[in-house]
């Protein structure tokens, strides 16, 4: 049964996606920790971040890398966090946001964004900053 990230992934729900590359996307979550909070997401589903293929798992981390520099420009942050919790959905995922400190890292208290046009702003500050950081190459058209 496909999850509901693979829905998303294959257009059948909407995302607001900012990286799309033959083996990984990124998304803006609808639950974010701060504005930017990005979900990096292999294409084949895997539950568990230890099941992936070794190759798959440093792709994810690449492609998060890229994402978290362009987390930090985009909002000024001093940091960009990576969480890796797998409670919210059956299919891995890395989440990338701008931290300023510990607090940020709490996803017990997130609300579900429910304007889209906030997340269409976010999705598209943090595309133009991945271009700028050279990575033209796999920012995802704007929806």
């Amino acid at each position: 049964m496909p999850t509901l990230f693979s829905k998303i992934i294959a257009g059948d729900l909407p995302g607001h996606f900012v990286w799309k590359d033959p083996e990984v996307v990124a998304f803006l979550s609808i639950a974010p920790l701060r504005p930017g909070h990005t979900l990096v997401v292999p294409r084949a589903e895997v539950d568990h971040w230890t099941d992936a293929d070794p190759a798959l798992l440093t792709r994810c981390m690449e492609v998060a890398q890229a994402v978290g520099r362009g987390v930090r420009a985009a909002w000024n942050a001093p940091r960009a966090g990576l969480l890796v919790a797998g409670f919210e959905v059956p299919h891995m995922h890395v989440h990338v946001a701008p931290v300023w400190d510990m607090s940020d890292f709490d996803l017990s208290g997130v609300e579900t964004e429910t304007d889209h046009s906030v997340l269409d702003r976010s999705a598209e500050r943090l595309r133009t900053a991945l271009r700028e950081l050279g990575f033209d190459h796999a920012v995802a058209p704007r929806d």
